[in-house]
């Protein structure tokens, strides 16, 4: 006899599956339901839903920077500010 359903399980951080669980609820899904839409529009777009992208050198080294607060602009204390450090 063939089942309807096949379990799947996943570890997922307790904070960021409290905010998923909020997020669901507003669009009246429950997590298992959340998942089956995943897991239905990746066999519809033959690979993840979403673009997933691996950031370049130049990408990961500004990001260290940010982190590590070198190399930033400001602070700005209005658009115009910015507007003219960014046209820099």
């Amino acid at each position: 006899m063939k089942t309807k359903s096949s379990a799947t399980r996943a570890r997922i951080e307790p904070t960021v599956k409290a905010k998923a669980k909020k997020i669901f609820a507003k669009v009246g899904l429950t997590e298992s339901e959340a998942i089956r839409l995943f897991y239905h529009h990746s066999v519809l777009a033959g690979g993840i839903p979403f673009d997933l992208r691996i950031p370049n050198a130049e990408t990961v080294a500004a990001i260290e920077d940010a982190r590590n607060g070198k190399n930033l602009s400001g602070p700005f204390h209005s658009v115009e500010e910015l507007m003219e450090d960014l046209n820099k």
